[in-house]
């Protein structure tokens, strides 16, 4: 019996929603989106939840991300870029509820000198957590507007 607290369902669908089929370049440069870069920049895009982060974590411009994404033959990049903002954004909202909830344990000095300790909620992380719109799970695909 698995006592993991995330059903195995869930475990073997989150690595195939996030394996992608890099977009084909017709150049590919080695200060470019090369094929490593686009599967570096979707990690970390998991672990930050910013696009802004996410790429520059890679050497690349945020601008530079979403013109990769509106590429011909960016659908695969495109689904695991939105699959990976949702996880990122799920793992913070998760991380800033703890927080505000259980809270945090500060130490306190006197004259250089831990003296104690200082349990602290954050009610208004938790208020803001709520209030911020959440990505859907499964987000639509975007239509593109031609003019």
């Amino acid at each position: 019996m698995d006592d993991s607290s995330t059903p195995p369902h869930e475990e073997a669908d989150e690595p195939s929603r996030l394996d992608f089929t890099p977009v084909p370049l017709e150049r590919i440069h080695h200060n470019g989106w090369t094929e490593r870069r686009q599967r570096d920049f979707i990690t970390a895009l998991v672990a930050m939840g910013s696009v802004l982060h996410a790429a520059r974590a890679v050497g690349m411009s945020k601008q530079s991300a979403y013109k990769l994404r509106e590429r011909r033959g960016a659908e695969s990049f495109a689904a695991a870029w939105d699959c990976a903002l949702s996880s990122g954004y799920c793992d913070a909202f998760d991380r800033a509820l703890e927080r505000a909830t259980i809270g945090i344990v500060t130490p306190r000095f006197y004259k250089g000198k831990q003296v104690g300790t200082r349990h602290r909620l954050d009610w208004r992380l938790a208020l803001t957590a709520l209030n911020g719109t959440p990505p859907p799970a499964f987000p639509a695909p975007r239509k593109k507007v031609t003019r």
